[in-house]
């Protein structure tokens, strides 16, 4: 019992932190790239069916003639995204810290914070580094491939690598390595969903690059200080224990 309030109480005290540091970071970063695009989102196709440039999209906006293309509910800009934003960031956080924490007790090594940051890093290899390789994040109004396509081949990649790492780390013997290696290169040789031919965006190439820097630089921050807290928090509670 004692194990497992340590798992809850270190997962939701690092969720909380995490998430919310992480939030403040895309706030400042990723967020405001993702206005950037939406900007350019609005105008690719305008009311009488030609593209709209983004001066034309923001006289409309201030005249208060709207466009209204959204297929489904989305948080108002302001509060009310940033509360759904950070909502969603802890609740990710905490997820993930239960993973990390439930795999330190699997492996049934003392934890300190310099184990969890190797957690964390790996985290990152399989959630975030492997799979930007084939998929990188995306801007609104960017052509993408079918949703359960892209989700199916992201979930094999992360899974693929996360073993290539166990075997790496916990057996370190000439065929694991072997193994390690193909499975890592596997999801890339099969290739991940392509967009069909012909679908073009207004986004610049410019906003893109920097949108893929930013995202891929904050997703480290946030599994390193994942995995730090989460060996400082579960080393503690586990003494104390």
């Amino acid at each position: 019992m004692s194990v497992f309030r340590s798992l809850v109480f270190t997962s939701v005290a690092v969720g909380i932190l995490v998430g919310s540091a992480i939030s403040v970071v895309q706030f400042a970063g990723t967020s405001r790239l993702i206005a950037q695009a939406e900007v350019y989102e609005k105008g690719e196709v305008a009311a009488d069916g030609h593209a709209m440039s983004v001066e034309e999209i923001t006289g409309h906006e201030a005249s208060g003639e709207h466009h209204e293309h959204r297929a489904a509910w989305e948080p108002a800009d302001g509060f009310e995204r940033s509360a759904y934003t950070l909502a969603a960031n802890i609740l990710t956080a905490i997820g993930y810290s239960l993973v990390l924490t439930s795999s330190f007790v699997v492996r049934g090594t003392p934890m300190t914070w310099k184990k969890g940051l190797a957690w964390g890093a790996s985290g990152f290899a399989c959630v975030m580094l492997a799979p930007m390789l084939g998929l990188p994040p995306e801007l609104p109004g960017m052509p993408v491939a079918p949703l359960l396509e892209r989700q199916a081949w992201w979930i094999g990649t992360a899974l693929a690598t996360a073993v290539a790492i166990a075997l790496v780390v916990f057996h370190r013997r000439p065929g694991s390595m072997v193994v390690a290696l193909l499975l890592v290169v596997a999801p890339h040789v099969i290739g991940a969903p392509q967009v069909e031919a012909g679908h073009k965006t207004m986004v610049p190439p410019m906003l893109e690059m920097q949108f893929i820097v930013t995202a891929a630089l904050t997703s480290l921050l946030f599994w390193i200080l994942l995995g730090g807290l989460s060996g400082i928090f579960f080393e503690r509670l586990s003494r104390s224990d």
